[in-house]
Formats: structure tokens, sequence, C-alpha cells
């Protein structure tokens, strides 16, 4: 009998990624640019001077893969207690079946709309999907929504197996819709803000071309998930991650008949201590100015947000306690969204968000300190491997950093470019910043290494540095997808307990489609006359 191939383990994948990257510093001469610091948006950048390459003598990785692992951990520690925390809230959050009610009540909801013939037609659930992953895309495109999609990932793959789907659905309704916006950006002041800072052009200039970009990457986007879709409807066997996901079945097996719906009393002390907490918020900062790009407007978020939670969490529970605490979460992600936007708020902020929301959760409950402590640590038990190839995964870069190969790396892409014509210089450089974006997955940070080389090349072969800039953005966003250096992919799929193999055959189709719109929407910044450009 022929053996069953087994994709390699997800830890596997990546130890062999930073063996290769300890194997390229043996041949890859070493070098460095000369950098200084430059005020960008008021924010101090390090950022390349161009024509400063030099050789210098490489460093060869032997023995310091593994230290190079430790310190991967504490390059990540923050992305890593983030998750933590997070699988630590949502272990409690589930232990109380909330989600699982807010799940039934949901679809139960959507699928009465099936008496309108029109929706019946369209699908309901697809419009649903379709208008969460436009939300996200949003999110993505405004303020550089990433890290925070993990929170979400407990959220919606549950949601998109109750739907009949996979968690691949759940995972592109938040992370692939996010990832979507990010790759054409709008507003994003961690990208483009960046990026045409250091080109100086006007910030968020060419917004019409950006934008006619983003509708036509969502639409090839979202038609590509919603195509899958459709296929496992029909089989739900069809899913690669099958079955991986008879966990999240499991998980959430239980109907919502037989949740014990109740108004315990600590649900109202809750409720009576977070309206005081409202209240306290709205009376101590009455306006919040919130930010989206370089726009903003002073809103009175606190005081309305204050209203809104009094008002819900009454009609909450004249249902039950389950509804309070889905309420709960609705306002944590409301508070989250204020917070990124009103206050700048990153991960440490939102790691505490939610775990606050675990706790609160608990004590809704009737739970003892010593109940909702156990539950928290199984949470952490159950989510702590996602965490944990995090770290591993940050491990890659410092191999490469520690190897002095980075600049060289870098310095040989930009190189490549002469004599390529204008296309095929504005698509050299979409190609470099997608090769690039393996091994640096931060945008900002990309973008501060790049763009003094790129837009100041642009200019010698009569480039425009606009088209540069969208090269830059376009190479960022997508493989943002797929990169296992990406400490934010392998964290999501680590939640969703989706094997990076599968991942990667999964995603590779879309990556491909989007490679090749990228590339064509590059085509107009050089051949017509746009705004901005």
């Amino acid at each position: 009998m022929a053996k069953t191939k087994k994709f390699p383990h997800t830890y596997v994948i990546v130890f062999y990624i930073i063996m290769m990257a300890a194997a390229m510093t043996w041949f890859v001469p070493g070098g460095e640019y000369e950098r200084e610091v430059v005020e960008v948006q008021g924010t101090s950048r390090e950022v390349i001077r161009s024509d400063s390459f030099t050789f210098t003598e490489n460093h060869p990785q032997t023995w310091q893969v593994f230290s190079a692992i430790f310190d991967g951990f504490v390059d990540k520690a923050d992305i890593i207690v983030f998750i933590l925390m997070i699988g630590g809230a949502f272990w409690i959050m589930n232990e109380s079946k909330a989600i699982d009610v807010g799940i039934y009540a949901f679809l139960k909801k959507a699928r009465s709309l099936e008496r309108y013939h029109w929706l019946k037609k369209l699908g309901v659930e697809n419009i649903i999907i379709v208008l969460i992953m436009l939300m996200f895309s949003v999110f993505g495109a405004t303020f550089g929504m990433s890290e925070e999609t993990i929170a979400f990932v407990i959220i919606f793959v549950p949601l998109s197996i109750g739907m009949g789907y996979d968690s691949i659905v759940g995972v592109s309704m938040c992370f692939v819709a996010a990832a979507l916006g990010f790759a054409g950006a709008l507003l994003n002041p961690f990208t483009i803000g960046i990026a045409q800072g250091l080109s100086h052009l006007p910030l968020f200039s060419g917004i019409e071309y950006r934008f006619f970009s983003w509708i036509m990457i969502n639409l090839f986007g979202i038609g590509y998930i919603l195509y899958y879709m459709r296929r496992i409807r029909k089989n739900p066997k069809k899913s690669p991650v099958y079955e991986e996901d008879e966990y999240w079945r499991q998980l959430h097996a239980e109907s919502s008949a037989t949740v014990d719906y109740q108004k315990p009393r600590s649900a109202w002390v809750m409720t009576g201590m977070l309206t005081l907490v409202f209240v306290w918020y709205a009376i101590t900062m009455p306006m919040t100015e919130m930010k989206i790009g370089l726009s903003s407007a002073v809103l009175p978020v606190m005081p309305v947000l204050a209203v809104a939670f009094i008002v819900t969490s009454l009609l909450a529970m004249r249902k039950s306690v389950h509804f309070l605490i889905l309420n709960m979460l609705a306002f944590t992600i409301l508070m989250l969204i204020v917070g990124v936007m009103g206050y700048g708020w990153y991960v440490m902020e939102i790691a505490t968000l939610f775990m606050a929301l675990g706790i609160f959760t608990g004590i809704a409950m009737g739970y003892s300190p010593n109940t909702i402590t156990k539950l928290f640590l199984e949470g952490v038990k159950d989510i702590l491997p996602a965490a944990l190839v995090v770290g591993l995964a940050g491990g890659i870069i410092i191999i490469l950093t520690r190897g002095q190969i980075m600049d060289t790396l870098l310095y040989y892409a930009s190189g490549a470019m002469d004599g390529m014509g204008k296309i095929g210089t504005v698509g050299a450089m979409y190609v470099i910043q997608t090769g690039i974006n393996i091994f640096i997955p931060s945008g900002s940070a990309k973008a501060a290494l790049t763009m003094p080389i790129m837009s100041q090349f642009s200019d010698l072969v009569g480039l425009s540095r606009q088209a540069t800039v969208m090269a830059f953005q376009f190479g960022d966003g997508f493989t943002n997808m797929i990169t296992p250096t990406s400490g934010v992919l392998i964290g999501v799929l680590g939640v969703a307990r989706i094997p990076f193999s599968k991942w990667v055959k999964w995603v590779t189709p879309l990556m491909i489609i989007l490679g090749i719109l990228g590339f064509l929407l590059l085509i107009p910044t050089v051949t017509m006359k746009l705004n901005g450009f």
C-alpha cells in the first residue's frame, strides 16, 4: 500500500526557511548602506542614504540559528503575548456559550430574510460575508488594520462553519479582507503616508486612481472567496482543512436549545459597573479627535458610546446574560476602533481590552475567581502553538540581519532595473518590493528602507514617483497573505488551526490573480495622465 504523503508541520517549514536564510549568509556578500534619521509626519524614521552602499565582510551563521529563534521570540514578544491573552479571554467566552448563542441567533435572523425572493436569489449569507469583508477592507485601507485581525478569527471561524463553510472562509472574512484593503491602501499612514513622505510627494495624493485600484482588488479578491464558498457549500469535504475543522465543529456542536438562558445577579452587577466606567469616560473624555489619514474630526465619541451601551445592555439583559456578553463584545470592538483611530492604540492596549472582556465575561456568568483563572489558562494552553510559531518565524529576519546580507539583497535588487523601460522598470520595482516583503514584512520599515532609493532611481529613468509608490503599495500588500515571516499571518493561521502548507496551497491561485492584477494596474501609472501622477 502506498504511503500517504504528509505535509510538513508549520514549525518544520519555518525552521527549514531559517536554515535556508543561514545558508545564504555563507555565499551572499555582506554589505550595508549608511543611514540617517528624517522626520516623516512628525515621526523620526531611519532611512537609507542612496549611493552609500559598501560591501563588507559577511557573517556566516551556523549555531546562531538556535539563538536566532530565542531572539525571534524576544522580537515578536508583543504579538506572542497578544495571542495568548486573546486566547485566554475567548476561552472564557466559549465556556459561557455566548458566542454560540450569537451565531445561532445571527444565522436564524439571516435565514429568515430568505423569505424575500430577491435576497434568496442573491444569497443572504453571501451578502453578509461581502459586507463584512468590505468593512475590514476599509479598515485595512484607512488605518492599516493588520494585527487586530487575530482577535476576530475566533469570532468569524465559528460563524463561517455555522454557515456551512470552513475556517479558510472565516479567516478570509477578516484577515484576507484587511489584507486586500492594505494592498489597495487609500489613507493608510503606515504605508502610503510614509512612502509618499519619503518620496517628497503630497501626502495621500493620487487617491483617485488608488480608489479605483482598491475597487478592482476587492472585486477580484472577494470574487475569489465567493467562488470558493460556492464549491465548499456544495461539498464541504472539498475543503483542504475539512479534517482540521473537526475541532471547530465539535467545539460549537451544541445547539442554542441546550443553553441555559439566565439573568444572574452578577450580570446585573457587571452591567452597573460597566455603566459607571462608560459614564466616567464620557465625563472625563467628552470629545475625541478621530483621525483617518490626514483628515480628522473632533466628535463626542465616548458620550455616544456610553448612552448606546446603557440602552443596549438593558435590552440584552431582557433576554439573558449571553446577550449581555455579546453586547460587551460588540462594544469591545467599537472601543478597539476608537482606540486605534483616536488614541493611537496598538497590540498592548488591544490585548488589555480583550483581557478585560474575558474577566468581565466570567464575572457576569457568576464564575468564581479560581474558575476564571482555570478557564483563562486552558485558553492559553489551547492557543500556545499559534503563539510559539510567531516567535519561531521571527528568527528568519534575525538570521538575515546578523549575517549582514539584508542590505546586500536590497542593493542587488535595486541594481537589476537598469535599461528596462518605464513599464519594465515599474514592473521590476513591483517584483522587487514583493520579494523584499518576504524578508521585511513590516510595511513602514520597508518604506523607510526602500523608498529613498526607489524614488531617486525613478527620477533617473523618467518614472513618476507616484508610480513608484504604487509599486511599493502592491508589493507590500499582497504577499502579507503568504509570507512565512509575517507574525500576523502565522498568528492568524495558528488561531484558526490551519496548517501553513495547506494555506499556501489554497492561497497561491489568489496570489497569482492579485499579482497579475497589480501589474496591470501599474501600467496606466506610466502610460496615462492620472491626477497626482
